[in-house]
């Protein structure tokens, strides 16, 4: 069982690695009842590109090698990614995932101006 978010956006946080509040790293705090509710809009877009920056600049040459691994895999575990030749598994999993948030809630912005979206806790 995973926790999702749906709205303007959808996904599933990923399984130990993601949790609820992730979107808060991109400069909107979300509203915790038993969802975390987001709302983005252009304002937003320098601390989304900000956010989206970190994540690359913590992933260094992972990103692209991570981007190839899971181009195969649609699935992962630490097995796998060790045997591909990752390190520090979890953290690196923890920036991709927010990664791909991150460019979601971009690409939503810049398609329709604000993007919103909640989130299980």
């Amino acid at each position: 069982m995973g926790r999702y978010y749906s709205g303007d956006i959808e996904g599933k946080f990923w399984f130990g690695v993601q949790s609820s509040n992730d979107a808060d790293f991109f400069g909107v705090e979300g509203c915790e009842p038993s969802y975390i509710d987001y709302y983005f809009d252009e304002d937003n877009l320098p601390d989304i590109k900000a956010g989206i920056k970190k994540c690359k600049e913590a992933l260094g040459d992972n990103k692209k090698k991570l981007d190839e691994f899971f181009k195969k895999n649609q699935m992962y575990n630490d097995e796998m990614l060790t045997k591909a030749g990752f390190t520090d598994i979890k953290e690196l999993m923890k920036w991709y995932a927010r990664l791909i948030l991150g460019k979601k809630i971009l690409k939503c912005v810049k398609a329709q101006g604000d993007c919103s979206f909640s989130a299980e806790c």
